[in-house]
């Protein structure tokens, strides 16, 4: 029987992402035929566009890390774009925003339905929704998501057998596929994949539901604007605070951690 504490929490405890589950073939097979089938232009637009970018989280080495969604701060990427009139190196905020509603709705229909029937039901209670792949020999630096106001769920959707885990505090959690691994994601953290496979999940960012609802509004309204400010392309994903204190690396037994310093 699994064991659940502050940091590692019961999916039970959140039966509105029971959708999200029931749907997880659909929502995988979505995502293989969109990487089988996308061109190069869409798969550069993607990368550049759909993707949060963090200047501070960090890896070791060159191993990578993608993402790329469709929802963020509880808006579809065409909306969210608009909404903060972001610029890139090479598409307006217009056809930026027309490009991404374009992928989404030729891509991920099925996704966008779960996710509109989920939050018209509880309230607009998903924020964010993105697709993760850790790609082989990943080890990302030990960091904390300052998101006080919500929690992270991870649909497993491609989870190769191995060494592909989630070290937080001191325990090391795995995802499965079609299930939700769900954390508080301000404990001290860091994932890695030591197999020769990808592995892929459905980020699934909610509010905390025992929180008021007017309360996390507003502290993410303000979270958005600073980690906007300070990054455009973080799509209010990330943020400065993301990084993890020093004493928490010696905690953890990850001093050796601190030498890393590459973007993720």
């Amino acid at each position: 029987m699994e064991n659940f504490n502050e940091y590692h929490l019961n999916p039970a405890e959140f039966p509105f992402l029971q959708t999200f589950q029931d749907n997880w073939l659909v929502i995988r097979d979505e995502f293989t035929h969109f990487i089988n089938n996308v061109s190069s232009e869409e798969i550069k637009f993607t990368y550049e566009v759909l993707g949060p970018k963090s200047k501070t989280i960090k890896t070791k080495g060159n191993s990578k890390y993608s993402a790329f969604g469709i929802l963020f701060q509880g808006l579809f990427i065409e909306e969210y774009i608009k909404l903060h009139h972001i610029e890139y190196p090479d598409y307006g905020t217009n056809d930026a925003s027309a490009k991404a509603l374009e992928l989404r709705e030729k891509y991920f229909p099925n996704l966008a339905k779960v996710i509109e029937k989920v939050n018209f039901s509880n309230d607009d209670i998903i924020r964010n929704a993105y697709f993760g792949t850790f790609h082989p020999g990943l080890d990302i630096k030990l960091h904390v998501n300052y998101n006080p106001h919500m929690n992270r769920g991870y649909l497993g959707l491609i989870v190769p057998e191995g060494d592909v885990a989630m070290k937080i505090c001191h325990e090391q959690l795995y995802w499965h596929e079609g299930e939700f691994l769900i954390l508080d994601h301000s404990y001290p953290h860091c994932p890695h994949n030591y197999t020769n496979y990808e592995r892929t999940v459905l980020v699934v960012d909610f509010f905390k539901p025992d929180k008021p609802r007017a309360e996390v509004v507003q502290f993410e309204q303000e979270q958005v604007a600073q980690r906007m400010q300070d990054n455009l392309y973080s799509l209010g994903v990330f943020g400065k605070s993301d990084k993890a204190k020093e004493e928490d690396f010696i905690k953890y037994g990850l001093a050796h951690q601190l030498e890393w310093d590459k973007a993720l």
